[in-house]
């Protein structure tokens, strides 16, 4: 079997799905990795893997240079000619898979891996994009022989109420595993700190958790590192000017993008992640094979890596006051954070190990070419 998997990012292939394709290899078969230039494509290649460039803008809305990109990924799979193709990521999935069938690609699969901007926000320009969006999914899930990959339940049966997808194309794979080995647990730090890991955006429930720490400050003394970048293409990303400025406010530390989250998640005694939606967040599954307690909120995703009362605490989204009492209550109850913990590294070994996701992603690849073969 031939797979090319193609995503939006380099970044994306290497930090998550260099183990799928790995796995893929041990098993024999031809693996192909596509995506834009950078920094990371070298990376892919010294893990001895092909790796072709496509470049497509994440954010770009220009008509010519959105035909220009699916153009362009039309040749790579006519040069290509895999048996499957796996997208990830919203462009991936539309335009791979509208390419797909220009060249007759015998299988397709496409990963949701959230719904994104234009399903959370309900405000210009999400509202406007919206349609727009739909109608490409509609058009993309048109190819014969395809199968859809969620990350959650909740995800599935949106795209179910949409009738963009048919029940028996739709799978639910939680997440995109995690190195348990990598992620592990380590004693917690005496000072408390508390971590908050994903891109600098305000969907993310940063803004929630910058009012959070306004009212810790008013009660203690904690530290709140932000790890991760603004994301410019993305309209709900804040600013680096907004970033220094809850800085001096002496609220949050910005650590920027850190390559070594083991080690960052070794250094907090609580992980948080309030955001507004996710399709299953790997930062949480990290955290949670490395032992730590979790604050989230009770949305799709989230829900799904963290048990409220089990291995971390659920809160609402949008809200301040709940969020800045959950994590003060972990901060105090040390006892607490142990029992949260050790269930968390048990759920990351039971559900979201490499081992086991890939498993289970093979598992639709081979359904879906027995539709070909026939066997």
């Amino acid at each position: 079997m031939k797979v090319l998997l193609v995503a939006n990012t380099e970044w994306y292939l290497y930090n998550f799905r260099l183990s799928l394709a790995r796995y893929l290899r041990d098993r024999g078969h031809e693996v192909v990795l596509v995506s834009p230039s950078g920094p990371y494509a070298p990376r892919l290649q010294s893990a001895g893997f092909r790796w072709l460039a496509w470049e497509v803008g994440r954010r770009t809305v220009n008509p010519l240079q959105e035909v220009d990109a699916l153009n362009r990924l039309t040749r790579i799979y006519r040069a290509e000619r895999p048996d499957l193709v796996h997208h990830f990521t919203v462009k991936p999935v539309q335009y791979g898979s509208l390419a797909a069938q220009r060249v007759g690609v015998p299988a397709v699969v496409n990963a949701i891996t959230g719904l994104g901007y234009v399903f959370l926000e309900d405000r210009f320009p999400g509202r406007l994009l919206r349609p727009v969006v739909l109608g490409l999914y509609w058009l993309a899930f048109r190819h014969p022989n395809y199968a859809v990959i969620f990350e959650n339940e909740t995800d599935r049966d949106t795209f179910y109420s949409l009738r963009l997808v048919r029940p028996e194309r739709a799978r639910v794979i939680q997440g995109v595993g995690v190195d348990v080995d990598r992620f592990c647990p380590q004693p917690e730090p005496d000072e408390p700190l508390v971590v908050f890991p994903s891109r600098m955006l305000l969907d993310k429930g940063l803004g929630v958790l910058v009012e959070a720490a306004r009212l810790l400050r008013e009660r203690r003394k904690v530290r709140i590192a932000l790890v991760g970048e603004p994301d410019p293409g993305n309209p709900a990303t804040v600013t680096e000017a907004d970033l220094r400025g809850w800085e001096a406010e002496g609220l949050v530390e910005w650590w920027g993008f850190r390559e070594d989250m083991a080690a960052v998640f070794a250094g907090c005694q609580v992980v948080t992640l309030p955001s507004m939606g996710e399709g299953l967040p790997t930062a949480l599954i990290e955290a949670a094979a490395c032992g730590r307690p979790i604050v989230t909120t009770n949305v799709p995703g989230c829900r799904d890596v963290v048990q409220d009362g089990v291995n971390g605490l659920l809160v609402a989204p949008n809200q301040p006051q709940a969020l800045a009492e959950a994590i003060e209550r972990l901060l105090d109850d040390p006892d607490l954070r142990q029992r949260f913990g050790q269930a968390s590294r048990q759920i990351a070994l039971e559900r979201f190990r490499n081992q086991v996701i890939n498993e289970r992603t093979l598992a639709v690849y081979q359904s879906v070419l027995e539709r070909v073969t026939g066997r």
